[in-house]
């Protein structure tokens, strides 16, 4: 079972320094037949005018991942944190029994643009930790590479939930197949280009929600860069 979720149907909003697009119930946006799905419970687009972000907030019991697509994200927390993240690399968070953390855009030329995904822990309470996480961007052309697993292993950040998030790149004309094991779910996010995902047809931004299905298959209309997560 497939249900394809257009880009255009995601809750936009717009406040001047920054930009955004909701795929799940945030914020002032609630819809309550789409809160999450498995254990996923937030995917924001945003775009982060330079020099601006977010001050000082609080955060717990959620495992938070941000993939960086443009500029750089700057994140301070109470545990003494102080990093900046860029393109090609990703920070994880766990907020687990609290956190208060700040991420501001770092350039004060360049609008930053970021893909922030919140997931449900498998335990309340956690210690909280952060960490950045780069990846090999030559390892993404028409392959699944593995950014955030459970174990943490072969050049993964760690996430404390059963799932994994996985890059690619698909060159135009070429295909790319990911196996679903029985009871799991993929939610799959096509971030540039435009493909056929098991023959639905897929733009910029569109995502896909699967369940039941046993096998994923992406052909390349254009050359498209893809996120996969597989959860629970």
């Amino acid at each position: 079972m497939i249900k394809r979720y257009p880009a255009n149907e995601r809750n936009f909003f717009d406040i001047g320094w920054l930009r955004g697009s909701r795929s799940f119930s945030f914020g002032d946006y609630y819809d309550p037949d789409n809160a999450q799905f498995g254990v996923m419970r937030v995917c924001n687009e945003d775009e982060i005018a330079p020099g601006r972000g977010f001050g000082a907030h609080p955060h717990s019991d959620m495992e938070i991942v941000t993939i960086v697509l443009k500029g750089r994200l700057k994140h301070e927390d109470n545990l003494g944190n102080m990093e900046v993240t860029s393109a090609g690399e990703i920070q994880r968070m766990t907020a687990g029994s609290g956190i208060v953390h700040a991420e501001y855009n770092d350039s004060e030329t360049e609008e930053g643009h970021f893909l922030q995904l919140w997931f449900m822990p498998r335990e309340r309470g956690l210690t909280p930790s952060y960490e950045v996480h780069r990846y090999d961007q030559e390892k993404l052309v028409n392959a699944f590479l593995p950014i955030v697993t459970p174990e943490g292993t072969n050049g993964t950040a760690m996430i404390h939930q059963d799932m994994s998030i996985h890059l690619g790149r698909v060159e135009a004309g070429k295909r790319l197949y990911y196996s679903q094991k029985a009871g799991r779910r993929v939610f799959l996010m096509l971030i540039e280009g435009a493909a056929d995902v098991n023959n639905i047809h897929m733009m910029a931004k569109d995502s896909l929600r699967a369940e039941f299905e046993p096998e994923i298959l992406i052909k390349a209309k254009e050359d498209t860069f893809v996120m996969l997560i597989d959860m629970p």
